[in-house]
């Protein structure tokens, strides 16, 4: 089964905030603690929350579905541009794994192995254009593992230094084991009043995000990440 829907953002609280591109790179000063009490944590509770969390509130042991995200492409709804795409590069499996001509996801590299929190925190750096888009598409690819995931779930929290901005809630819906899936979900963005536009802007990654991702109501991933505005602004200075 494969997941091809469009669905908007359930938006929520006031201002707005932009999300969403992939980027491999570590972000700098990345928080370390991880929250050993995963369980109990709730969507009404992420619902609640109006700062940015100190740790991870669970481990990424708790992905117990095998969930794995692969490719990342957003566009501009209202012009079709392309803002941004990143896939994970596929590779064969060995004739020793008995798939010949299989796929899989390329293997971490030893500095992620030894990380247990990378790729789970992501820095972006945008253009100021950016802030002034209305409607982005953002378009996920995903493996699963060996269970069916049901009611999965992901609430993203924006906000500018720690002050919250917007609340995105998204359904993904039913996934059928070992599955490719692919989601477009629809963000629509307000105007951003100017004398925001201006403080982000120059305030490189003051602005950060915390995902939670739900399967049954069960925090089973949380992914952070922190943005930028400021592209292009130092090569003119």
């Amino acid at each position: 089964m494969s997941l091809l829907d469009k669905q908007t953002a359930d938006t929520r609280d006031n201002g707005a905030a932009d999300t969403t591109t992939t980027t491999t790179s570590k972000a700098v000063d990345e928080p370390q603690g991880v929250s050993q009490e995963s369980t109990g944590i709730t969507p009404e509770m992420v619902l609640g929350f109006t700062s940015i969390t100190d740790s991870y509130l669970c481990t990424p042991e708790a992905n117990t579905y095998g969930i794995d995200f692969t490719k990342f492409h957003i566009r501009d709804i209202d012009t079709g541009l392309t803002l941004f795409e990143i896939a994970k590069p596929p590779v064969l499996k060995s004739d020793a794994d008995g798939e010949k001509g299989g796929e899989r996801v390329a293997p971490q590299t030893a500095d992620e192995t030894k990380d247990s929190n990378a790729g789970r925190y992501v820095r972006y750096q945008f253009t100021p254009q950016f802030l002034k888009l209305k409607n982005v598409g953002a378009t996920v690819e995903f493996m699963t593992g060996s269970k069916p995931i049901r009611r999965f779930r992901m609430i993203e929290k924006h906000y500018f230094k720690n002050q919250l901005l917007k609340t995105f809630d998204f359904e993904f819906g039913f996934c059928i084991p070992n599955s490719r899936n692919s989601c477009e979900h629809i963000y629509e963005f307000p105007e951003l009043p100017a004398e925001l536009a201006a403080e982000m802007i120059a305030n490189p990654f003051e602005t950060k995000s915390d995902s939670f991702y739900f399967v049954n109501d069960e925090l089973v991933m949380h992914n952070k990440a922190d943005y930028a505005y400021n592209g292009g602004l130092e090569q003119k200075e």
